[in-house]
């Protein structure tokens, strides 16, 4: 059985913002935690919200509209949420918005703040694109994870960021604040494919943990999620008679060979080559849509020429439907079927130019050898359940799915904050209502 189907003793709460499509949101709940509030903005992500049961069969809490206008709902759940989590909108630092950062009227770090010194939760997990750590983000980064650190000074109105960050490291240099109102917070680069989710997907995960708690460094080294799958454990499978063959065997010798020549070597004499050889390989395009991890092995059915020129749906899983006009151009590669996909991007109109498209072991496919990845397939690579269904037209549906956080990703982070809690007697250590 699928892990984010299995249901989990509730051991905690949760509120999510900025949820989206449910990535993040599934994953926290996949981990033992009962949502009290989860709030999204956009209309297409509020109907999927609302129109998709938790795993138990019961409605997600959500509370639509402005994060901003969220304020006595905060304020009544003072005490009572264990986990805070949210990807407030990534646009203002990703390589694929303007660039405006903290300038940027999309900048919802702000609200998040707010809703910790509201909520006041014993944890907080928040996910962001790595643009954040561009040198040139570099000073309003360390901004972000000071006042994550000290939520509870607020800025005053008309100080600048930079005036009101040199405020926030006194005090944290002369430690004047109470562990009640400091916040322990670390932040870890991450790419999704290393954790097992078949897409190459770079962000930065924060976590932060109420000081009274104690949850230190040395806590938090103990359960920080570590590398699952690498690379040179796929290139390694892949080689002549390897087990990744073994599991898909229907491909033929040509696509195969295609795929072993191509194949970068590898350095086994290597003592950090050795290392990446101990884990599993990473997940391919090509184990997504035959159903590996997640999906017991349930493949989705083919996509035939017929369907993608006339968009129909193929098989009984929702959104797994054919798409025209695929093509591949400078700066659009399409997706390989034997490497993890391509970061799946939300985009302006919802998908990115040939982002979305893959290449297919037959090179004379609808004449060209490509075909769009459908939306299903799209959902798989991001791990969300195949009961998940998604609302609005196509390229609503792709804009939610690459605004999300994949389920396993939040799932795994929401387990590690969820055993540091434990830890420290922050949480019931066995199951029951919270």
């Amino acid at each position: 059985m699928s892990e984010l189907r299995i249901k989990h003793p509730q051991v905690g709460t949760c509120v999510e913002l900025f949820a989206g499509g449910g990535g993040l949101a599934m994953g926290v709940h996949a981990a033992g935690f009962r949502p009290l509030l989860v709030n999204e903005y956009a209309k297409r992500a509020i109907e999927t919200l609302q129109t998709n049961p938790t795993p138990e069969g019961g409605k997600w809490p959500v509370k639509p509209g402005d994060v901003r206008d969220l304020v006595d709902d905060f304020k009544a759940l003072n005490g009572k949420v264990d986990i805070l989590a949210g990807g407030p909108p990534c646009q203002p630092f990703s390589l694929g918005g303007a660039h405006k950062g903290m300038e940027d009227e999309r900048n919802m770090f702000p609200q998040m703040f707010r809703a910790i010194r509201e909520m006041k939760p014993k944890a907080v997990i928040c996910e962001n694109v790595r643009g954040l750590l561009r040198p040139s983000f570099e000073p309003y980064f360390e901004y972000i994870l000071n006042e994550l650190r000290l939520p509870f000074e607020k800025r005053k109105a008309g100080a600048s960021w930079e005036d009101h960050n040199d405020i926030l490291k006194k005090k944290l240099a002369n430690d004047e604040v109470p562990p009640s109102e400091r916040y322990f917070v670390k932040h870890i680069p991450v790419n999704a494919a290393d954790f097992g989710v078949p897409q190459i997907r770079q962000r930065v995960i924060i976590v932060a943990f109420r000081a009274d708690l104690g949850v230190d460094e040395e806590t938090w080294n103990g359960f920080e999620p570590k590398q699952t799958h690498s690379d040179e454990a796929l290139i390694h499978s892949m080689r002549e008679g390897g087990e990744y063959w073994n599991r898909h065997d229907y491909v033929d010798d040509d696509a195969k060979a295609r795929t072993i020549a191509n194949l970068p070597k590898l350095d086994y004499d290597d003592h950090k080559t050795k290392k990446k050889l101990e884990l599993q390989p990473w997940r391919t395009l090509r184990d997504a849509i035959q159903g590996i991890d997640e999906f017991e092995g349930r493949p989705l059915q083919f996509i035939e020429v017929d369907a993608v020129e006339n968009k129909l749906q193929v098989g009984e899983v929702s959104d797994h439907f054919g798409w025209p006009g695929a093509r591949v151009y400078t700066g659009h590669t399409p997706n390989l079927l034997d490497r993890p996909a391509k970061t799946v991007k939300a985009g302006v109109h919802g998908v990115p130019g040939g982002e979305s498209v893959m290449q297919m072991d037959d090179p004379t496919f609808n004449g060209t050898g490509y075909r769009y990845m459908t939306v299903r397939e799209t959902a798989r690579v991001m791990t969300f359940p195949d009961e998940w269904q998604l609302a609005g037209p196509r390229g609503e549906k792709m804009r939610q799915l690459g605004n999300a956080v994949p389920v396993k990703l939040g799932a795994t982070f929401a387990n590690a904050v969820g055993n540091a809690l434990r830890s420290v007697g922050a949480l019931q250590q066995s199951g029951g209502k919270p």
